[in-house]
């Protein structure tokens, strides 16, 4: 994962990662599916190592949580988001990166929100809502 590049659409916007992801999981709840216009979205967390141009904006999550949005201020595709201007951790939006063959998601989550024709593979865990613990979706595991 290390080396991977992104750019948002209009390509002004580049990124390289810099570390191994901790996670990707793939999310249900209501704000992801009006971010990415679709029935859900993918999150790639990664330990927060990013410099760029982004313009920023606040909403809250579905768990009333406070969330800070990266987003290309000409294009307006969003890059990461997090949970304020200085967390540790970012949630890159995995569909921005340039390879995403890669990409294998290790839950679901905010599955009671999720479309009724969504067909959730089984073989991954799955929770209703946020999840307490997300450490047991970490990648190395």
């Amino acid at each position: 994962m290390k080396g991977q590049t992104g750019q948002c659409q209009c390509g002004r916007v580049t990124y390289q990662l810099n570390a191994d992801a901790i996670m990707l999981y793939v999310c249900h709840c209501m704000g992801c599916q009006k971010q990415s216009s679709s029935a859900f979205a993918m999150s790639l967390r990664m330990n927060r190592d990013f410099d760029s141009t982004l313009k920023f904006w606040e909403t809250l999550t579905d768990s009333g949580k406070p969330k800070v949005c990266a987003f290309c201020g000409h294009c307006g595709n969003r890059i990461f988001h997090g949970e304020g201007h200085y967390s540790a951790t970012i949630n890159i939006k995995p569909g921005t990166l340039n390879d995403t063959s890669w990409l294998n998601p290790k839950a679901h989550i905010w599955t009671s929100r999720a479309q009724s024709w969504v067909a959730l593979n089984q073989d991954l865990p799955s929770c209703e809502d946020q999840p307490e613990d997300m450490a047991r979706f970490m990648m190395n595991r």
